[in-house]
Formats: C-alpha cells, sequence, structure tokens
C-alpha cells in the first residue's frame, strides 16, 4: 500500500481483540500492511474478556480453541484444563499479544461509533468515542457474534436498586455475592455455568427459567504431564487435522447409525457419551442422531433420566427436562454440577411460562406468585447474535447506505467475510461465519481475507467489493440449506431471542467443506469475484 503521512492513516484497521481480531492485526502485519487494532475493552480477549463471570469457561477443547500458526507458542503454553475457564484464557489472549508484540499496535478502551466509506478517496474513515478518527484503505470487523447482551424488555428493569448484572458485562474487579439473596435470569449457557459455582456462597439463589435446555456434563479434568507431551509431539498432526476437519475438532467421528446397534448397546453408547467431554456428544454420537427422529427422542429420554436420577426433587427435574425442542434443535450447553445445584434447599427454580416475571421493582422481582425481594439480579439473558456490533457500529457504505439497512431482512454475505455496497470492509466470524469450534473457521476466513488483500496490492487495485451475484448465490446457499440443519427457529442461531429481529440463519449451513471449495473456486480463478477499482 501507498506510504501514508499522516499516523492516522492505515492500511487495515481491524476492530475487537478477541482471538480472530488479535490473529487478523498479526497476519496483516505479517503481510506487510500497516495496522492498528481498536477495541472497546481495557484490554485483549474479545468475548473472553468480557464474559468473566464465575464459571466462565471453553466448552471446546483448550489446545483447539488457541492458536495454531506456531509451533513455538503452542509449545511453550501449557493448558491446564482440558476446558479453560476465563481467567486461564485471558491469560493466554495477553501472552500471545505480548508474545508477538501485537500490543503496540492496539488501542483499548476505544469504541468506534462510526465508519464511513469515502467513495472519492476510496478510505473507510473511523471515529471512535474518544474523538479520534483514522482513515483506513481496508476496515476488517472482528467484533464477534457474542458481543452485545440482550436485556429483555422487562417493566422496571431500571428500577432495582441492588446490584443488576449481564453475564455478558461482568466487572472487571468481580462481584461479591457471598451470603446475598441472587436471582438468575435465563438457563442458557451463560446461566448454567453461573449456577453451580455461586451456589454455596449465596444465602439463597433463585434461577428464573423460560425454557430448559438438553444440558449434558461437560466433563472436564485437569491435563496430565503425559497428555502435555502429547500434545507436544502431535503437534503437526493435531494441526493438520484441525486445520482440515470439518467441525474443527479432533473428535473421532462414528459411521454407525442409531439402529445398528441393538437395544441394549444403545443404552450402553448412551452412557459412553454421557460421559464423553463436551462435544463429543454431538461429534462423535451415532451420526443420525441429530435427525433420526425415534433415535433423537431415545437419547432424550436417556438425558431425562438422568436429570430425574441427579435432582432430589420431581417437580423441580419435571421442569429442568426441555418438553418443546429435541436434542440439538438448539445449542445444547454442558454442564458442572447444575442439576445438582438444586439439591440445595437454598436454590430453587421459577418456571416463568408458569409464573411469568410481571415487572422489576426496587426491592426484586415480581411474578404471579407475588414479589421476591433479592440483592443481586444476574440477567443471563444472551446475546444479539451474529449482527448485533455489526449493526451498532454507524457503518455507511456507498451513496451512505446504512449497514443495518443493508441487512433490514437478515444479512446477506459472501463467505461470511463481505457484503455489497461496503467495499474494503471485512467481518470474519460474524454472520454467515462458522458451523463449528469458531476460532478454526474464523481463522480460515482471516487467512483468506489476508490473501484478498495481498491479491490487491499486487494487482494494484484499491477497492475490493464482491459481485452481488456471488452474495446472492453464497446466501442462497445458507437460507437454503439451513431448512435441512439440526437448529430450528428456536435457536438464537436464527435471531429468535431478540424481538423484531428478522428470522434469519446467522450461521453457515454448507459448514467447512463448503468454505473450503468456495474459497479454492475464488483462488483458482484468480479472485475475480471482487470487481477491482481500478479495473483491469
Amino acid at each position: 500500500m501507498e506510504t501514508h503521512e499522516s499516523k492516522n492513516e492505515i492500511d487495515v484497521l481491524v476492530v475487537g481483540a478477541g482471538i480472530t481480531g488479535i490473529y487478523q492485526l498479526h497476519r496483516a502485519r505479517e503481510a506487510g500492511f500497516t495496522a492498528l487494532l481498536v477495541e472497546s475493552g481495557s484490554g485483549p480477549g474479545g468475548t473472553w474478556f468480557w464474559n468473566r463471570y464465575p464459571g466462565a469457561r471453553f466448552d471446546s477443547e483448550s489446545y483447539t480453541y488457541g492458536y495454531l500458526f506456531s509451533k513455538e507458542l503452542f509449545d511453550e503454553w501449557e493448558w491446564q484444563e482440558h476446558f479453560a475457564g476465563q481467567p486461564e484464557i485471558e491469560r493466554y489472549l495477553n501472552h500471545v499479544v505480548d508474545r508477538f508484540d501485537l500490543r503496540r499496535d492496539m488501542r483499548f478502551d476505544a469504541r468506534v461509533t462510526s465508519a464511513v466509506f469515502d467513495e472519492r478517496a476510496e478510505r473507510w474513515t473511523v471515529a471512535l468515542n474518544d474523538s479520534a478518527e483514522y482513515s483506513a484503505r481496508f476496515v476488517v470487523a472482528a467484533t464477534g457474534v457474542l458481543s452485545v447482551p440482550f436485556f429483555p424488555a422487562v417493566v422496571g428493569r431500571e428500577d432495582f436498586r441492588g446490584e443488576s448484572l449481564h453475564t455478558g458485562l461482568w466487572p472487571i474487579d468481580g462481584v461479591d455475592m457471598a451470603a446475598k439473596r441472587v436471582a438468575i435470569i435465563g438457563t442458557g449457557s451463560s446461566g448454567v455455568q453461573l449456577v453451580p459455582v455461586i451456589a454455596d456462597d449465596v444465602a439463597s439463589l433463585t434461577v428464573y427459567q423460560r425454557s430448559p435446555n438438553w444440558c449434558t456434563p461437560l466433563n472436564n479434568a485437569a491435563i496430565t504431564a503425559a497428555e502435555q507431551s502429547d500434545l507436544r509431539v502431535n503437534f503437526e498432526s493435531i494441526r493438520e487435522t484441525l486445520n482440515t476437519s470439518i467441525a474443527g475438532f479432533l473428535h473421532e467421528p462414528n459411521d454407525k447409525s442409531a439402529f445398528d446397534d441393538t437395544a441394549e448397546d444403545r443404552q450402553a453408547f448412551y452412557e459412553v457419551m454421557w460421559n464423553s467431554p463436551g462435544f463429543t456428544k454431538l461429534t462423535s454420537h451415532y451420526k443420525d442422531i441429530l435427525f433420526e427422529p425415534t433415535a433423537n427422542a431415545e437419547w432424550c429420554e436417556f438425558i431425562a433420566t438422568k436429570i430425574r436420577e441427579l435432582v432430589d426433587d420431581e417437580e423441580t427435574a419435571d421442569r429442568l427436562i426441555p418438553k418443546d425442542h429435541r436434542y440439538g434443535e438448539k445449542r445444547p450447553p454442558f454442564v458442572n454440577g447444575y442439576f445438582e445445584a438444586f439439591n440445595n434447599a437454598h436454590v430453587s427454580l421459577v418456571d416463568l411460562s408458569a409464573t411469568p416475571i410481571t415487572r422489576i421493582t426496587e426491592a426484586g422481582i415480581e411474578t404471579g406468585s407475588g414479589l421476591e425481594e433479592f440483592d443481586i439480579i444476574v440477567w443471563a439473558t444472551g446475546f444479539d447474535f451474529g449482527t448485533g456490533a455489526l449493526n451498532r457500529m454507524g457503518i455507511r457504505g456507498r451513496e451512505g447506505r446504512a449497514l443495518e439497512d443493508h441487512w433490514a431482512d437478515g444479512p446477506c454475505t459472501f463467505l461470511g467475510v463481505q457484503t455489497t455496497g461496503f467495499p474494503n470492509l471485512f467481518f470474519p466470524g460474524g454472520p454467515h461465519a462458522a458451523a463449528g469450534n469458531n476460532p478454526r473457521y474464523n481463522g480460515d476466513q482471516v487467512d483468506f481475507i489476508t490473501e484478498v488483500l495481498i491479491d490487491a496490492r499486487e494487482r494494484g487495485n484499491s477497492v475490493i467489493e464482491v459481485d452481488p451475484a456471488a452474495e446472492d448465490e453464497w446466501t442462497g446457499m445458507v437460507d437454503r440449506w439451513a431448512r435441512h440443519g439440526s437448529f430450528t427457529e428456536k435457536s438464537y442461531y436464527y435471531g429468535t431471542n431478540v424481538p423484531g429481529k428478522p428470522r434469519r440463519y446467522l450461521l453457515n449451513s454448507g459448514g467447512r467443506p463448503k468454505l473450503f471449495s468456495v474459497i479454492a473456486e475464488v483462488i483458482e480463478n484468480e479472485y475475480r469475484v471482487f470487481r477491482p477499482s481500478p479495473p483491469e
């Protein structure tokens, strides 16, 4: 790229210091671009900076979630647990930032308030909340899919005089919950992680549940010295598997259908699955478990039986068993001691379908059963998934078009990295990005974007904008193939949890194989899917 006279003129501006943004900064610098990363938080981590509530942790194996671009980094960092907790994750990301001297090109406490494309200059003008302004040839918005916490529109939410917290905006200094009366609203992934961790410390804990999920054990464990040694020895094969596998995991797929086994063998296999770590319950299960109704129902009944065994009170156990969806129609959370927490006399469960919240008062939460007073209310109510952050950045493309208007009916993208009308803007890790282990998919996108930028530099192209026909084809594929996937519109992957949000599939329904095949086609055709400026 050209040499810029102003220190505020750069080639690549990266937004977001999560796993994807950190990697994009590294790749951009490595490729010789001038680059700057801006982050609204006071340190790196992205999701793993903001979600620091007690119990927050990976549910993908730590060594499959971290970076693979450096064997030295892989060798020198010893993950302590198969599924690391937030403090260890944050330490790791700070280590990576310092290990590769990335911090000097990062600005923290810097929130983007607008990003406007200047068609004449063919550059983006990006304004920050502290009045700073940057001119960038390219903007890479690595803002993530879980970065805008969602609060339901409950009457009186602002009236509460105690502490009111969202799991996705947890204070850096933590929260003292000892001997406090605590309410948790929501039983998605964050709620079910938080409950068992604080249950023994609080004076009382009331969990408000809209709908239960098919929770199964995470089965976490410390990584032994022998396992650490094996990880180092097998790095190259691990990297090869993670860089090519469909879901981005090391798990061995199962080539059996459920009814290849006898009823007795299936029950034994379900027991193996129940005791297996994390996502193996999806990736190594019977290959038809998500789509064969009878097999799925049998697996659900197996989980339901486990819940009844773990929870002493029959009525509470019944309320913790989903009735509105099959296993895999929503993203299933993985838990440590969640069900057992309800055996404590001071832990109770409120079924919001039977007794909805009518209002929040100064003292607590009011339902049809009356008022319960609290010292702390925790909103574990999820996120405006996929498009939330991008639609709030003040992004304006050609002719001043707002991205939120362009996506008024849901996102339209090419490869989940670009959308027409917004030249030189990329958003790895956003809508239509992943369908498995996020860092693996998002890393694929970052690598592709970097190669696109290098190609443009070599050809002397100042503007990169995808052909609308290619965008239509990719978005049409996402929408069509989503109908054949396991997730339904009950899942937040369709934006269902946010009132008024378009019901459109927000993941990549074609998965990694489709991503790889289209990228290969783009490269083979010398990136002609991107309309160059000036024309070649």
